[in-house]
């Protein structure tokens, strides 16, 4: 449970982190500036948490963190460092790598669609703009075979 739950954190933050790569040069705005900046971010790592602790589908594996608020903590810690570090912010992340995180998780393609679902309905809920809610996706899409019966 606890390895899903960092894996569904760690995952929006490096969609996040390769879509600010890809965006470098253009004359838009950060991903993270987009995003809300480290406030935004914050309030959309709090959101994904609790859609994901409600989402009958994936709820067992999330809910278990809601009686550990020092472990639940440090997994939203490392996730806005990420976010943020991906999305064109300065900051350190101090987190595990994905591979190391998604180790034996056997995440099932379900279970896959209901975390994407849950980010894209917070992404909504932030009234995040189109491009970069298709960016996030199409990201999130490219990481499938990497997250997915690992």
């Amino acid at each position: 449970m606890k390895k899903l739950f960092s894996m569904v954190l760690v995952l929006l933050s490096f969609a996040l982190f390769t879509n600010a790569e890809n965006s470098e040069g253009n004359d838009q705005k950060s991903l993270f500036e987009r995003l809300g900046g480290t406030e935004g971010i914050t309030k959309i790592v709090d959101d994904v948490v609790e859609a994901h602790m409600n989402n009958p589908a994936i709820s067992a594996r999330f809910s278990p963190y809601g009686k550990q608020p020092e472990r639940l903590a440090v997994i939203k810690k490392h996730t806005i460092e990420f976010f943020s570090m991906g999305s064109g912010a300065q900051i350190a992340y101090t987190g595990k790598d994905m591979p190391t995180t998604h180790a034996g998780m056997n995440i099932s393609a379900a279970e896959y669609m209901c975390v994407v679902d849950d980010i894209m309905m917070v992404l909504d809920k932030h009234k995040i703009d189109e491009e970069s809610k298709k960016d996030v996706l199409a990201i999130l899409w490219s990481l499938k075979g990497m997250i997915m019966a690992k």
